[in-house]
């Protein structure tokens, strides 16, 4: 199997899994720990207002500032912030303050935003056209970046200005944190991705699907004049590493329901069309590491993992143990 990186994503909101129903800080911490132990490359956690069983989660700026004062070694992600929810020169200031604090390990993982009842239930900014939203996203890379590397940073476009702003102290990473870009809109999104990323993440997708996607990012690529292989292909997914064919059976008919009781407002188009036991890496040992093969021949690079078991810690382990040495 080639080379790939495994990371593990924070299940800050309720019924993130079939089998816990509230949010239980200690045992994010607990998992948190043990992924350090165990040689995971980095920890991300999502940005949402409102999301899970009652609308229960864990703010994720905040969840990552406990988590870089636990972690010595992993990473520490959004996947992805939601551009909407924050106006970019004040992410630049959290995001830079946020790689001092843990020693230069940030990412900062953007997107342009797609649930709408979270935005109008907090009075935030909707917009209807996903065009336009992405556009906002990447005035508001332009803006970060100058934030980051500029002593004193102006800015003026259609959607966003700044004036002489200071961010300081500056990022200890140089030029700048990575930036991800997270979707998989193949007309506008994968071309902002070959502009700005410096990493490329989408929800999970087949492996056909995701070989797809990545001829069009580097036709844009070309286009652009940017070199393909300096942007990371990532993906997020799902994982239940099992032996109990019944335990996979329940997990499988409860991911069935899951977008429409814990996610009703996610809409049809971004919702899995595929057979949710086949599109997540779920099976005995053997079967997830065949699906992670498959993957890798896809061309992902780093997989960013939700653990279907949690708070139980065996699938972390199993995947630390007998799958990761030969990655």
């Amino acid at each position: 199997m080639g080379k790939i990186e495994i990371s593990f994503c924070v299940p800050v909101f309720a019924a993130a899994s079939p089998y816990y129903e509230i949010i239980d800080y200690p045992s994010i911490r607990a998992a948190v720990l043990e992924c350090e132990r165990l040689g995971y490359s980095s920890v991300w956690a999502p940005d949402h207002l409102i999301l899970g069983q009652g609308n229960s989660i864990l703010e994720g700026w905040t969840t990552l500032s406990a988590l870089a004062s636990i972690t010595e070694k992993m990473r520490l992600g959004t996947l992805v912030l939601c551009n909407a929810h924050r106006y970019p020169s004040l992410v630049a200031k959290m995001a830079a303050t946020l790689d001092v604090i843990s020693g230069g390990r940030f990412t900062c993982g953007i997107g342009a935003g797609w649930y709408e009842n979270e935005l109008v239930s907090y009075g935030l900014p909707w917009d209807e056209s996903a065009a336009l939203r992405i556009r906002k996203m990447e005035e508001a890379i332009q803006v970060m970046k100058r934030m980051w590397t500029q002593d004193r940073a102006s800015y003026e476009g259609k959607y966003y200005r700044i004036r002489e702003a200071v961010c300081e102290p500056k990022p200890l990473q140089k030029p700048h944190p990575p930036i991800w870009i997270g979707g998989g809109g193949e007309r506008l999104l994968l071309k902002a991705v070959a502009k700005y990323a410096d990493g490329w993440n989408i929800p999970a997708v087949t492996p056909e699907n995701y070989g797809h996607k990545l001829e069009v990012l580097e036709k844009h690529c070309l286009e652009v004049g940017r070199d393909f292989g300096e942007i990371e292909k990532t993906l997020e997914n799902r994982i239940l590493i099992s032996q109990d064919k019944n335990e996979i059976k329940r997990v499988v008919n409860w991911l069935e329901s899951f977008y429409v009781r814990v996610f009703p407002g996610i809409p049809a188009t971004l919702r899995p069309h595929e057979k949710l036991g086949e599109l997540y890496i779920i099976g005995n040992l053997e079967e997830c590491t065949q699906k992670i093969g498959e993957y890798v021949d896809a061309g992902v690079e780093h997989l960013t993992l939700y653990f279907l078991d949690f708070p139980s810690l065996k699938s972390v382990r199993l995947l630390a143990e007998e799958v990761m040495p030969s990655l």
